[in-house]
């Protein structure tokens, strides 16, 4: 399977502009999966609900899932991207996944970073697992890796591969995510952006760039530089990732004591 992941540097605002550099730097390449950023057409670092409802769009009938579904069927394989969705009057940072046939599934992010909390609703449900033949593959969005959970819950699922739009601004994420491909032994793909963005009071965010591939074993087969445009790709195996053994004796998965865990799901007091 040939894994693919793009970083860019999107311009805040501008959808059209943004859509049409992805399609030039994707023009003549083919690929069974490609993961872009966190609101790749879109930008990040908003300076008002009005510009981020203006920006907002329908899943699957809006623009950027509509290009997503055309780089899909011109790369000849699915495609993973993330976007600002619109949907019963609330506004969720979504990643979207498509294929050259069409909308597949949409994961709203759960767990909402700074400033996003003044614009977007957090996810209303779970993440999903979606079977594309060539391997099954489950969604989150940038600040979930500070979440276990995400990855647990998907690889529990079967994922053997996780899809992770994000615009990182914080260190230790790279790192972070050899550990969740550890301890779930499932490959991981992580899309990040680079550049900087800012709003009109002078706060501004850069972010680090350095998107990567991790493969069960909690290796790196590819990472991009901190500040410049990349497009990775490598050949995986999906079904390395449904190898849950440790030892002749350990199994990831059989070996967990779920009935121990509850504190997990507890509220915080």
């Amino acid at each position: 399977m040939r894994l693919s992941v793009l970083q860019h540097s999107p311009a805040l605002g501008e959808t059209d502009a943004n859509l049409a550099a992805v399609r030039e730097t994707l023009d003549g390449a083919t690929f069974d999966l490609l993961v872009l950023p966190e609101l790749f057409a879109s930008g990040y670092f908003f300076h008002s609900t009005a510009q981020v409802e203006a920006l907002a769009e329908p899943v699957p009938g809006g623009p950027t899932t509509a290009a997503l579904i055309e780089m899909a069927r011109a790369g000849g394989g699915h495609v993973c991207g993330g976007l600002v969705e619109r949907a019963g009057g609330r506004l969720y940072n979504s990643a979207v996944l498509a294929g050259p046939d069409g909308w597949i599934g949409t994961y709203r992010k759960l767990h909402l970073f700074y400033q996003e909390s003044r614009w977007f609703t957090p996810g209303d449900a779970p993440p999903a697992v979606y079977d594309l033949g060539a391997a099954r593959v489950g969604m989150l969005i940038c600040f979930d890796w500070r979440y276990p959970e995400v990855a647990r819950m998907l690889a529990l699922q079967g994922a053997q591969l996780l899809l992770h739009p994000a615009n990182l601004v914080q260190p230790h994420c790279q790192a972070a995510m050899v550990t969740r491909s550890l301890e779930n032994r499932v490959f991981i793909a992580t899309a990040n952006r680079i550049g900087t963005e800012a709003q009109p009071g002078g706060e501004s965010l850069t972010f680090t760039g350095r998107s990567q591939i991790i493969d069960p074993q909690g290796h790196l087969l590819a990472q991009a530089e901190p500040r410049e445009p990349a497009l990775l790709e490598v050949s995986i195996d999906p079904a390395q990732a449904d190898d849950k053994s440790i030892t002749g004796t350990d199994h990831l998965f059989e070996n967990r004591r779920p009935e121990h865990y509850g504190i997990l799901t507890a509220p915080v007091n």
